[in-house]
C-alpha cells in the first residue's frame, strides 16, 4: 500500500545537538512560497543580511538575518523579511549530530557511528545509505556524527552525493561532490543551473545557490535538498566538537520528500514514515535516542545488506516502475 510521504527538510547544523527540540509540523507538505529567499551566510559572514523590497507598495526595504540556532543557511519571506531555519518551516528534520524528525512529526537523534554507513530509508525501489563522519569526545560513550555523504540506489542506478573533506572553510569554494552510475556530474557554478540526467529520465540536478547547494529531483520518486556545511570554530569551542586546522568537519544538511514509498518501507528515517509505526521513544526527553545500532549498518555507501533492508524485494516489474514515474 503506497502512499504520500511528506518533506523531511534540515538546515541546522551542530548547534542544534545542544539546541532544545523545535516544535513538530503536523504532516504534510508545506512547500516553499514563490516569495522565499534564502541566505548562505557561511563561516566569516555570519552577518550577512538579506534586503527584502516590496516595489507594490512604497514601504522602506527592511533587512533579514539568520538566526543563531542556523547560522549557515536560512529561509527569508519577503516582503514581511521573517526568517526561518529550514527546520523551522518544514515537518521532518535531519540535523547535525544527526537529530531527525520522522514521519509521525516526532524528533529523535540517531548517533550512529563515524566512519560507517548506515541505511536512512530502504523500500522496495529506493535504497538511502548515509556515510557518517564524526569525532571522539572522551568525556562522552559516543562519537559526535554528522552525515557527510548519500548513496541512493533506484532501478539499476546509482546516485552519490558528498560532502568533500575541508580544511579551511569559504564558502565561495564549492565542496560538492555529485556522481550518477559512476560519472561526475558536471554543473555550471551559478545560482539556479541545471543537469538532466540522459540516462534517466526525470532526474535533475539544479543549484540552488552557486556553490554547496543543490536540489535533486527524480520525477515522483523523490525530492532531496543538499547543502555542505562546516562546523564552525565557536560551536566547536563550545561544544567540544574537536574541530582541527585540517579539518572543518563539513557534512551535509538534508531534505528529503518522498513520493510513492510502500507501508513496508524501513531504516532509521523510513520507518516513521510506516502506518503501524509506533514511537517507543520518550518523546518528552530533551534527547531521545533511536537505538538499534546494528539493524542498520550497512557495508559500505551504495550496499543494501543492512538488517532492515527491502530495496529489490518487489518484482523486476515493480522496480522499473521507478523509471515509468519518470517519464
Amino acid at each position: 500500500m503506497a502512499r504520500a510521504c511528506v518533506l523531511v527538510l534540515a538546515a541546522v547544523v551542530a548547534v542544534c545537538a545542544a539546541a532544545a527540540s523545535v516544535a513538530a509540523q503536523p504532516p504534510g507538505q508545506r512547500p516553499l512560497p514563490s516569495n522565499y529567499h534564502v541566505i548562505n551566510p557561511g563561516k566569516f559572514k555570519r552577518d550577512q543580511q538579506l534586503a527584502c523590497n516590496d516595489p507594490k507598495d512604497n514601504k522602506a526595504a527592511c533587512n533579514a538575518k539568520c538566526d543563531k540556532r542556523c547560522p549557515n543557511q536560512c529561509i527569508v519571506l519577503c516582503p514581511g523579511c521573517k526568517t526561518f531555519c529550514m527546520c523551522d518551516f518544514y515537518p521532518g528534520v535531519s540535523c547535525g549530530d544527526p537529530r531527525f524528525t520522522g514521519g509521525d512529526g516526532n524528533n529523535f537523534y540517531f548517533h550512529g557511528k563515524k566512519d560507517q554507513d548506515f541505511c536512512i530509508v530502504s523500500d522496495s525501489n529506493l535504497h538511502i545509505n548515509a556515510h557518517f563522519i564524526g569525532k571522539r569526545n572522551p568525556a562522552m560513550s559516543r562519537d559526535f556524527t554528522w552525515i557527510q555523504a548519500l548513496g541512493i540506489r533506484f532501478a539499476d542506478h546509482r546516485l552519490f552525493m558528498g560532502a568533500q573533506k575541508t580544511a579551511k572553510w569559504n564558502n565561495d569554494v564549492d565542496r560538492l561532490e555529485l556522481a550518477f552510475d559512476g560519472a561526475p556530474v558536471e554543473i555550471r557554478a551559478e545560482a539556479g543551473a541545471v543537469w538532466e540526467s540522459a540516462a534517466m529520465p526525470g532526474l535533475t540536478v539544479t543549484r540552488t545557490a552557486a556553490t554547496n547547494a543543490v536540489r535533486v529531483q527524480l520525477k515522483g520518486v523523490f525530492d532531496i535538498m543538499a547543502n555542505v556545511v562546516p562546523i564552525s570554530e565557536e560551536d566547536s569551542r563550545i561544544h567540544n566538537y574537536g574541530v582541527t586546522e585540517d579539518d572543518s568537519l563539513a557534512h551535509f544538511d538534508l531534505g528529503f520528500k518522498f513520493y510513492d514509498l510502500t507501508d513496508d518501507v524501513h531504516g532509521v528515517l523510513g520507518q516513521t514514515y510506516r502506518t503501524d509505526y509506533v514511537n517507543q521513544l520518550s518523546v518528552s526527553s530533551k534527547m531521545p535516542v533511536m537505538g538499534g545500532t546494528p539493524k542498520y549498518v550497512s557495508s559500505d555507501i551504495f550496499a543494501t545488506n543492512c538488517a532492515v533492508a527491502r530495496f529489490g524485494t518487489a518484482s523486476r516489474a515493480g522496480i522499473s516502475m521507478v523509471t515509468a514515474r519518470a517519464n
